[in-house]
């Protein structure tokens, strides 16, 4: 339990507390035993002192009351998210103690609470500088106290929600505010005032929601005329960190690949698909053989001055110039 919490018995009635807890230590900041206010650590020690505590709290768990409230000013959570399941077990076990029906056909479950609830939820993600009591007191007097809200329960506290990388990699749990919020209408006109006061929280953030310390807000709605489902955000921040998001993974996407083919791994295929017409096409016919013979890069002497075609015509012979021939040697 959070170091606020304040633990009170009914006088005049008999009772047992189990302290089995996930916890070694459970904090408290006072509690009441049969109309005996104990909020310091003397007055707890002396009354477990005493002949008939021994008889009243038994279990694993230490039970340790400071006397002081919560330190963190954006409240504390209560801490027993793990005994959730063995504590709505121990409530709903005793006659007459089970969830009732609820009016609308998927009702929200808050986290902490054992039943499913029609109305809405609200989860704030803040920052340092939000304070939960004082935004409590804002919404009691700004919203809460109006006239067509009357019938209309609010209930908040910080909690610790599981958050998942694309739903499937678990990323720990992450402080929220969690605002519960339930009505008295019946019917299919369940949870709709509920729902009206959040969306005028919801609005409300939209506007002020910086200067609270409150970076963004998501709501969550189940009336008796529609099923529970998210039909409001504070989207800013929420957008951008997707577009960052998919820059991201655009960006190590793209790495991954030329990283493979670097490394001789990944072997891309031609870029240039070849068309259909292209194929149909004939190969080009080989470029006809030279007459005129080749150059000899051996052979740099410059050919006589001789008319190639005057000869030719007058012996009727091929005439062509020997590399190892010199004609100088043959002149008389």
């Amino acid at each position: 339990m959070a170091a606020g919490i304040q633990a009170v018995t009914q006088p005049e009635t008999s009772f047992r507390v189990n302290t089995d807890s996930s916890q070694p230590v459970i904090h408290l900041r006072s509690i009441s035993v049969m109309g005996q206010e104990l909020n310091t650590p003397s007055s707890w020690a002396g009354y477990l002192g005493g002949p008939s505590a021994p008889l009243q709290f038994h279990g694993n768990g230490t039970l340790q009351v400071t006397g002081t409230g919560c330190p963190d000013k954006s409240g504390c959570a209560c801490g027993n998210t793990l005994d959730g399941p063995r504590i709505c077990a121990a409530l709903l076990r005793a006659p007459g103690r089970q969830c009732p029906e609820p009016a609308c056909q998927s009702p929200l479950q808050p986290l902490g609470h054992c039943c499913g609830v029609c109305g809405a939820t609200i989860n704030l993600e803040f920052t340092p500088d939000f304070d939960l009591q004082k935004y409590q007191d804002k919404l009691i007097e700004e919203l809460l106290s109006q006239p067509k809200y009357a019938g209309v329960q609010m209930a908040m506290s910080k909690v610790h929600r599981a958050q998942t990388f694309l739903d499937i990699v678990s990323r720990g749990a992450a402080p929220l505010i969690q605002i519960v919020l339930i009505d008295d209408r019946a019917g299919a006109q369940a949870g709709t005032a509920a729902e009206q006061l959040a969306a005028d929280i919801m609005q409300d953030v939209a506007q002020h929601g910086e200067a609270l310390g409150i970076s963004s807000g998501k709501m969550e709605v189940a009336t008796g005329s529609t099923a529970s489902g998210q039909v409001g955000s504070h989207p800013a921040s929420r957008i951008t960190a997707g577009t960052v998001m998919g820059l991201l993974f655009s960006l190590l996407f793209l790495g991954g690949i030329l990283f493979l083919y670097r490394k001789g791994k990944l072997r891309l295929p031609a870029l240039r698909p070849q068309h259909p017409w292209e194929r149909m096409e004939d190969p080009a016919p080989p470029a006809p053989a030279s007459d005129k013979g080749f150059d000899n890069p051996v052979f740099s002497v410059e050919p006589p001055d001789v008319d190639l075609g005057e000869v030719a015509s007058k012996d009727l012979q091929v005439f062509y110039l020997n590399p190892l021939y010199d004609a100088s040697e043959t002149e008389t």
